[in-house]
Protein backbone atom coordinates (compact mmCIF):
# COMPACT_ATOMS: atom_id res chain seq x y z
CA UNK A 1 0.00 0.00 0.00
CA UNK A 2 1.23 3.47 -0.75
CA UNK A 3 2.79 4.78 2.50
CA UNK A 4 0.98 8.10 1.95
CA UNK A 5 -2.49 6.45 1.55
CA UNK A 6 -1.72 4.08 4.53
CA UNK A 7 -0.59 7.29 6.47
CA UNK A 8 -3.95 9.08 5.71
CA UNK A 9 -6.04 5.72 7.12
CA UNK A 10 -4.25 5.48 10.25
CA UNK A 11 -4.72 8.93 10.88
CA UNK A 12 -8.17 9.18 10.77
CA UNK A 13 -8.60 5.59 12.69
CA UNK A 14 -6.72 8.16 15.09
CA UNK A 15 -9.34 10.84 14.82
CA UNK A 16 -11.99 8.78 14.43
CA UNK A 17 -11.50 7.52 17.94
CA UNK A 18 -10.38 11.11 19.51
CA UNK A 19 -13.63 11.94 18.21
CA UNK A 20 -15.60 9.65 19.55
CA UNK A 21 -13.14 10.25 23.19
CA UNK A 22 -13.92 14.33 23.17
CA UNK A 23 -17.77 14.15 22.53
CA UNK A 24 -20.59 14.37 24.30
CA UNK A 25 -22.77 14.86 22.09
CA UNK A 26 -24.27 11.72 20.04
CA UNK A 27 -23.61 12.79 16.55
CA UNK A 28 -20.35 13.61 17.13
CA UNK A 29 -19.70 10.34 18.97
CA UNK A 30 -21.16 8.64 15.44
CA UNK A 31 -19.22 10.32 13.38
CA UNK A 32 -16.40 9.57 15.20
CA UNK A 33 -17.52 5.62 14.93
CA UNK A 34 -18.07 6.30 11.10
CA UNK A 35 -14.93 7.72 10.32
CA UNK A 36 -13.29 4.67 12.02
CA UNK A 37 -15.12 2.29 10.19
CA UNK A 38 -14.41 3.72 6.73
CA UNK A 39 -10.48 4.21 7.36
CA UNK A 40 -10.25 0.50 8.34
CA UNK A 41 -11.78 -0.94 5.28
CA UNK A 42 -9.35 -0.38 2.83
CA UNK A 43 -7.26 -1.68 5.48
CA UNK A 44 -8.88 -4.78 5.65
CA UNK A 45 -9.08 -5.22 1.54
CA UNK A 46 -5.38 -4.12 0.61
CA UNK A 47 -4.49 -7.92 0.08
CA UNK A 48 -7.51 -7.71 -2.97
CA UNK A 49 -8.13 -11.52 -1.85
CA UNK A 50 -11.66 -12.91 -2.14
CA UNK A 51 -11.34 -13.83 2.20
CA UNK A 52 -10.17 -10.29 2.54
CA UNK A 53 -12.68 -8.67 1.00
CA UNK A 54 -15.53 -11.08 2.13
CA UNK A 55 -14.42 -9.93 5.77
CA UNK A 56 -14.38 -6.52 4.65
CA UNK A 57 -18.12 -6.85 3.41
CA UNK A 58 -19.49 -8.53 6.72
CA UNK A 59 -17.48 -6.07 8.81
CA UNK A 60 -18.66 -3.04 7.55
CA UNK A 61 -22.65 -4.42 7.12
CA UNK A 62 -22.17 -5.26 10.95
CA UNK A 63 -20.45 -1.78 11.99
CA UNK A 64 -23.26 0.28 9.26
CA UNK A 65 -25.91 -1.69 11.46
CA UNK A 66 -24.72 -0.49 15.16
CA UNK A 67 -23.71 3.28 13.70
CA UNK A 68 -27.69 3.07 12.11
CA UNK A 69 -28.73 1.96 15.19
CA UNK A 70 -26.85 4.60 17.46
CA UNK A 71 -28.16 7.19 15.60
CA UNK A 72 -31.68 6.01 15.51
CA UNK A 73 -31.60 5.62 18.87
CA UNK A 74 -29.85 8.65 20.10
CA UNK A 75 -32.67 10.76 17.92
CA UNK A 76 -35.71 9.03 19.74
CA UNK A 77 -34.05 9.94 22.90
CA UNK A 78 -33.36 13.73 22.02
CA UNK A 79 -37.22 13.28 20.77
CA UNK A 80 -38.69 12.16 24.10
CA UNK A 81 -35.91 13.94 26.21
CA UNK A 82 -34.83 17.42 24.39
CA UNK A 83 -31.14 16.27 24.78
CA UNK A 84 -28.05 15.25 22.67
CA UNK A 85 -26.07 14.73 25.62
CA UNK A 86 -24.39 11.10 25.66
CA UNK A 87 -24.80 11.30 29.70
CA UNK A 88 -28.54 12.41 30.24
CA UNK A 89 -29.99 9.10 28.45
CA UNK A 90 -33.48 8.74 30.57
CA UNK A 91 -35.27 6.72 28.53
CA UNK A 92 -35.47 3.04 28.61
CA UNK A 93 -36.27 1.66 25.00
CA UNK A 94 -33.36 4.37 23.51
CA UNK A 95 -30.68 2.99 26.34
CA UNK A 96 -31.16 -0.81 24.97
CA UNK A 97 -31.30 0.30 21.16
CA UNK A 98 -27.69 1.88 22.48
CA UNK A 99 -26.33 -1.24 24.75
CA UNK A 100 -27.25 -3.68 21.58
CA UNK A 101 -25.65 -1.47 19.10
CA UNK A 102 -22.57 -1.14 21.01
CA UNK A 103 -22.38 -4.46 21.78
CA UNK A 104 -22.56 -5.57 18.36
CA UNK A 105 -19.61 -3.21 17.71
CA UNK A 106 -17.81 -4.43 20.12
CA UNK A 107 -18.67 -8.15 19.78
CA UNK A 108 -20.48 -8.98 22.58
CA UNK A 109 -22.21 -12.32 22.34
CA UNK A 110 -25.10 -12.64 21.37
CA UNK A 111 -24.01 -10.37 18.85
CA UNK A 112 -21.07 -11.88 18.49
CA UNK A 113 -21.44 -13.85 15.39
CA UNK A 114 -19.35 -11.72 12.69
CA UNK A 115 -15.93 -11.38 15.04
CA UNK A 116 -14.46 -15.06 14.39
CA UNK A 117 -15.43 -14.63 10.69
CA UNK A 118 -14.12 -11.26 9.87
CA UNK A 119 -11.00 -11.76 11.81
CA UNK A 120 -10.57 -15.32 10.10
CA UNK A 121 -10.10 -12.59 6.43
CA UNK A 122 -7.71 -10.71 7.84
CA UNK A 123 -4.01 -10.58 7.81
CA UNK A 124 -2.58 -10.50 11.22
CA UNK A 125 -1.62 -6.83 11.85
CA UNK A 126 -4.86 -5.49 10.42
CA UNK A 127 -6.77 -8.28 12.70
CA UNK A 128 -4.72 -6.76 15.85
CA UNK A 129 -6.41 -3.25 14.81
CA UNK A 130 -9.49 -4.68 14.67
CA UNK A 131 -8.88 -6.39 17.85
CA UNK A 132 -7.55 -3.61 19.98
CA UNK A 133 -7.44 -0.06 18.37
CA UNK A 134 -11.40 -0.32 17.16
CA UNK A 135 -12.79 -1.93 20.39
CA UNK A 136 -11.69 1.68 22.27
CA UNK A 137 -14.54 4.22 20.59
CA UNK A 138 -17.32 2.05 21.51
CA UNK A 139 -16.06 1.60 24.84
CA UNK A 140 -15.60 4.82 25.67
CA UNK A 141 -19.29 5.24 24.80
CA UNK A 142 -20.74 2.18 26.58
CA UNK A 143 -18.53 3.90 29.92
CA UNK A 144 -20.46 6.89 29.62
CA UNK A 145 -24.22 5.47 29.25
CA UNK A 146 -23.03 2.88 31.52
CA UNK A 147 -24.73 4.31 34.54
CA UNK A 148 -28.19 4.27 33.09
CA UNK A 149 -28.17 0.52 32.04
CA UNK A 150 -30.40 -2.29 34.20
CA UNK A 151 -27.39 -4.06 36.00
CA UNK A 152 -28.75 -7.20 34.88
CA UNK A 153 -28.64 -6.49 31.08
CA UNK A 154 -24.86 -6.17 31.67
CA UNK A 155 -24.19 -9.26 33.68
CA UNK A 156 -26.15 -11.37 31.20
CA UNK A 157 -23.86 -9.83 27.98
CA UNK A 158 -20.83 -10.75 30.54
CA UNK A 159 -21.25 -14.33 31.42
CA UNK A 160 -22.70 -14.81 27.90
CA UNK A 161 -19.44 -13.42 26.44
CA UNK A 162 -17.26 -15.14 28.34
CA UNK A 163 -18.69 -18.14 28.11
CA UNK A 164 -19.10 -18.01 24.45
CA UNK A 165 -15.92 -16.73 24.16
CA UNK A 166 -14.18 -19.91 25.76
CA UNK A 167 -16.33 -22.48 24.20
CA UNK A 168 -16.27 -21.23 20.64
CA UNK A 169 -12.25 -21.34 20.82
CA UNK A 170 -12.07 -24.82 22.23
CA UNK A 171 -12.43 -26.64 18.93
CA UNK A 172 -10.25 -24.47 16.16
CA UNK A 173 -7.58 -24.86 14.64
CA UNK A 174 -7.81 -21.24 12.74
CA UNK A 175 -5.18 -19.01 15.35
CA UNK A 176 -7.23 -15.58 14.27
CA UNK A 177 -10.13 -17.47 15.11
CA UNK A 178 -8.65 -18.54 18.65
CA UNK A 179 -7.89 -14.80 19.10
CA UNK A 180 -11.30 -13.55 17.97
CA UNK A 181 -13.00 -15.68 20.77
CA UNK A 182 -10.15 -14.79 22.99
CA UNK A 183 -11.07 -10.97 22.66
CA UNK A 184 -14.98 -11.87 22.82
CA UNK A 185 -14.19 -13.93 25.91
CA UNK A 186 -12.35 -10.44 27.65
CA UNK A 187 -14.72 -8.03 26.26
CA UNK A 188 -17.31 -10.21 28.52
CA UNK A 189 -15.08 -9.57 31.94
CA UNK A 190 -14.74 -5.93 31.32
CA UNK A 191 -18.33 -5.62 30.79
CA UNK A 192 -19.45 -7.23 33.82
CA UNK A 193 -17.74 -4.93 36.28
CA UNK A 194 -18.26 -1.90 34.09
CA UNK A 195 -21.10 -0.70 36.59
CA UNK A 196 -19.49 -1.30 39.84
CA UNK A 197 -15.99 -0.59 39.25
CA UNK A 198 -15.40 1.62 35.66
CA UNK A 199 -11.69 1.97 36.33
CA UNK A 200 -11.52 -2.19 36.47
CA UNK A 201 -12.62 -2.50 33.40
CA UNK A 202 -10.22 0.05 32.02
CA UNK A 203 -7.48 -1.89 33.57
CA UNK A 204 -8.59 -5.15 32.12
CA UNK A 205 -9.16 -3.01 28.73
CA UNK A 206 -5.27 -2.21 29.20
CA UNK A 207 -4.07 -4.92 29.95
CA UNK A 208 -5.66 -7.00 26.88
CA UNK A 209 -4.61 -4.60 24.47
CA UNK A 210 -0.79 -5.34 25.55
CA UNK A 211 -1.06 -8.99 25.93
CA UNK A 212 -3.23 -9.52 22.14
CA UNK A 213 -0.68 -7.32 21.00
CA UNK A 214 2.19 -9.33 22.06
CA UNK A 215 0.08 -12.33 21.02
CA UNK A 216 -0.48 -11.05 17.59
CA UNK A 217 3.07 -9.55 17.11
CA UNK A 218 4.76 -12.72 17.87
CA UNK A 219 2.72 -14.47 15.24
CA UNK A 220 3.03 -11.94 12.94
CA UNK A 221 7.15 -12.35 13.68
CA UNK A 222 6.66 -16.46 13.42
CA UNK A 223 4.25 -16.25 9.86
CA UNK A 224 1.84 -18.39 11.87
CA UNK A 225 -2.37 -18.66 10.90
CA UNK A 226 -2.61 -22.11 12.00
CA UNK A 227 -2.24 -24.51 15.16
CA UNK A 228 0.11 -26.79 12.96
CA UNK A 229 2.51 -24.32 11.88
CA UNK A 230 3.37 -23.36 15.24
CA UNK A 231 4.95 -27.15 15.86
CA UNK A 232 7.83 -26.17 13.78
CA UNK A 233 8.32 -23.08 15.65
CA UNK A 234 10.79 -24.08 18.14
CA UNK A 235 13.55 -25.04 16.11
CA UNK A 236 13.72 -21.49 14.43
CA UNK A 237 13.40 -18.95 17.32
CA UNK A 238 13.29 -20.71 21.17
CA UNK A 239 13.93 -17.46 22.87
CA UNK A 240 10.28 -16.44 20.46
CA UNK A 241 8.85 -19.33 21.34
CA UNK A 242 9.37 -19.55 24.87
CA UNK A 243 8.02 -15.77 25.20
CA UNK A 244 4.95 -16.70 23.38
CA UNK A 245 3.53 -19.44 25.21
CA UNK A 246 4.08 -17.15 28.62
CA UNK A 247 1.76 -14.56 26.48
CA UNK A 248 -0.79 -17.27 26.13
CA UNK A 249 -1.10 -18.24 29.54
CA UNK A 250 -1.09 -14.32 30.33
CA UNK A 251 -3.87 -14.05 28.45
CA UNK A 252 -5.64 -17.41 30.21
CA UNK A 253 -5.01 -15.56 33.22
CA UNK A 254 -2.36 -17.32 35.21
CA UNK A 255 -0.20 -15.85 37.70
CA UNK A 256 2.36 -14.37 38.53
CA UNK A 257 1.74 -12.83 34.98
CA UNK A 258 -0.14 -9.32 33.93
CA UNK A 259 -3.20 -10.90 32.81
CA UNK A 260 -4.03 -12.59 36.71
CA UNK A 261 -4.16 -8.79 37.68
CA UNK A 262 -7.33 -8.14 36.03
CA UNK A 263 -9.37 -11.47 36.79
CA UNK A 264 -8.26 -11.47 40.40
CA UNK A 265 -9.73 -7.71 40.82
CA UNK A 266 -12.50 -8.13 38.75
CA UNK A 267 -13.43 -11.64 40.89
CA UNK A 268 -12.91 -9.48 44.11
CA UNK A 269 -15.27 -7.04 43.02
CA UNK A 270 -17.94 -9.20 42.86
CA UNK A 271 -17.99 -11.04 45.80
CA UNK A 272 -17.57 -7.74 47.35
CA UNK A 273 -21.03 -6.92 45.34
CA UNK A 274 -22.50 -10.18 47.05
CA UNK A 275 -22.91 -11.58 43.64
CA UNK A 276 -20.74 -15.02 44.16
CA UNK A 277 -22.49 -17.21 41.51
CA UNK A 278 -21.66 -14.71 39.27
CA UNK A 279 -17.86 -14.65 40.44
CA UNK A 280 -17.97 -18.24 40.11
CA UNK A 281 -19.03 -18.80 36.72
CA UNK A 282 -17.03 -16.30 35.41
CA UNK A 283 -13.89 -18.00 37.05
CA UNK A 284 -15.26 -21.59 35.72
CA UNK A 285 -15.48 -19.81 32.34
CA UNK A 286 -11.76 -18.45 32.25
CA UNK A 287 -10.93 -22.31 32.27
CA UNK A 288 -12.72 -22.92 29.26
CA UNK A 289 -10.34 -20.08 27.87
CA UNK A 290 -7.13 -21.43 29.13
CA UNK A 291 -7.57 -25.01 27.92
CA UNK A 292 -7.23 -23.37 24.10
CA UNK A 293 -4.80 -21.28 25.48
CA UNK A 294 -2.56 -24.38 26.93
CA UNK A 295 -3.14 -26.53 23.82
CA UNK A 296 -1.14 -23.53 21.82
CA UNK A 297 1.44 -23.85 24.10
CA UNK A 298 1.68 -27.54 24.04
CA UNK A 299 1.63 -26.94 19.84
CA UNK A 300 4.39 -24.70 20.41
CA UNK A 301 6.73 -26.28 23.10
CA UNK A 302 5.96 -29.98 23.58
CA UNK A 303 5.32 -31.09 19.53
CA UNK A 304 8.27 -30.72 16.97
CA UNK A 305 7.11 -31.08 13.32
CA UNK A 306 8.09 -34.29 11.54
CA UNK A 307 11.02 -34.31 9.09
CA UNK A 308 11.88 -31.28 11.23
CA UNK A 309 16.17 -30.95 12.53
CA UNK A 310 15.79 -29.99 16.14
CA UNK A 311 18.53 -27.19 15.74
CA UNK A 312 18.93 -23.73 14.70
CA UNK A 313 19.09 -23.23 10.65
CA UNK A 314 21.33 -20.25 9.85
CA UNK A 315 20.59 -20.12 6.18
CA UNK A 316 17.00 -19.57 7.30
CA UNK A 317 15.81 -15.84 6.11
CA UNK A 318 15.53 -13.19 9.05
CA UNK A 319 12.33 -11.75 9.12
CA UNK A 320 12.10 -8.02 8.31
CA UNK A 321 9.87 -7.21 11.29
CA UNK A 322 10.36 -4.10 13.84
CA UNK A 323 11.06 -5.94 16.96
CA UNK A 324 10.36 -2.55 19.60
CA UNK A 325 6.58 -3.01 19.67
CA UNK A 326 6.61 -6.73 20.36
CA UNK A 327 9.04 -6.49 23.01
CA UNK A 328 7.87 -3.56 24.89
CA UNK A 329 4.14 -5.59 24.94
CA UNK A 330 5.66 -8.52 25.71
CA UNK A 331 7.04 -6.81 28.79
CA UNK A 332 4.02 -5.56 29.90
CA UNK A 333 2.12 -8.67 29.12
CA UNK A 334 4.74 -10.77 31.09
CA UNK A 335 5.82 -8.17 33.97
CA UNK A 336 2.87 -5.77 35.26
CA UNK A 337 1.41 -7.88 38.14
CA UNK A 338 3.93 -6.40 40.86
CA UNK A 339 3.28 -3.24 39.95
CA UNK A 340 -0.69 -3.95 40.36
CA UNK A 341 -0.95 -1.47 43.72
CA UNK A 342 0.75 1.26 41.71
CA UNK A 343 -1.61 0.77 38.51
CA UNK A 344 -4.55 0.64 40.68
CA UNK A 345 -3.62 3.37 42.76
CA UNK A 346 -3.11 5.26 39.50
CA UNK A 347 -6.50 4.30 37.67
CA UNK A 348 -8.84 5.09 40.77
Amino acid sequence: MNPYVLATLLSSLGLGTTLTFASSHWLLAWMGLEINTLAIIPLMTQHHHPRAVEAATKYFLTQATAAALILFASTTNTWLTGTWYINDMSNSFAITMIIAALALKIGLAPMHFWMPEVMQGLDLLTGLILSTWQKLAPFALLVQVAPAIDPLLLTAFGLASTLVGGWGGLNQTQLRKILAYSSIAHMGWMVIILQYAPHLTLLALLTYIFMTSAAFLTLKSMSATKIGALATTWSKNPVLVTTAALVLLSLGGLPPLTGFMPKLLVLQELAKQNLPLTATIMALAALLSLYFYLRLCYAMTLTIAPNTLNSMTPWRAQVAQISLPLALSTTMALGLLPMAPTILTLIS
